[in-house]
């Protein structure tokens, strides 16, 4: 299930970005989507996603570390994780055998990232001076590689999940993966 083992890579590479910058929604329990609709969904949440916190990582990029810089570019990642983590809840369960442990692995990727973004909030929030704002991109670093890690926990859920290939033949299936699935 090589393009869910990419997905991971996302915020890895984006904890990257930030590392070098600083030196939806439908009613989940109305329907099942098929594995094609639901990976549709799940790649183009975590697109988004990505882009938007890609774009708030450039505001600290070129030395541009301040106590405001940090705030906006955590107001920005905050804004696109809270998307995500709604956006993850409200995917529903695919139409597969492995839809219960697909929703389940969304449904725990949903709420780890609501916690990494209070994680983020709380380090800028506590951020006073020079230091305080070296300590916070720190924390910022950190907390987008642990969601990487988070991820990558879960594209494993699934995969394991997935006895019949379902989800895969989903993930190749939907136009929103290719971007996702096609490099790195």
């Amino acid at each position: 299930m090589v393009s869910l083992k990419r997905l991971a890579l996302i915020p890895v590479a984006l904890a990257a970005l930030l590392a070098a910058g600083c030196g939806g929604s439908g009613d989940s329990s109305s329907s099942s989507p098929s594995a094609t609709e639901w990976a549709d969904g799940l790649c183009s949440a975590i697109t988004t996603w990505s882009s938007s916190v890609r774009t708030s990582a450039k505001t600290l990029q070129g030395g541009n570390l301040s106590e405001d810089s940090l705030k906006t570019a955590t107001s920005g990642i905050t804004d696109a994780t809270n998307e995500l983590a709604s956006d993850l809840k409200d995917l529903g369960k695919p139409d597969t055998d492995a839809g219960d442990k697909a929703k389940e692995a969304t449904d725990q990727l949903s709420s780890d990232v609501k916690d990494d973004v209070q994680t983020m909030k709380d380090a800028v929030e506590n951020a006073s001076g020079a230091a305080g704002a070296a300590t916070a991109a720190s924390t910022i670093v950190a907390t987008l590689s642990k969601m990487g890690t988070q991820v990558s926990s879960a594209a494993t859920k699934l995969q394991q999940a997935d006895a019949k290939g379902e989800l895969e033949k989903g993930f190749k299936d939907a136009s929103s993966c290719s971007d996702l699935t096609g490099s790195g």
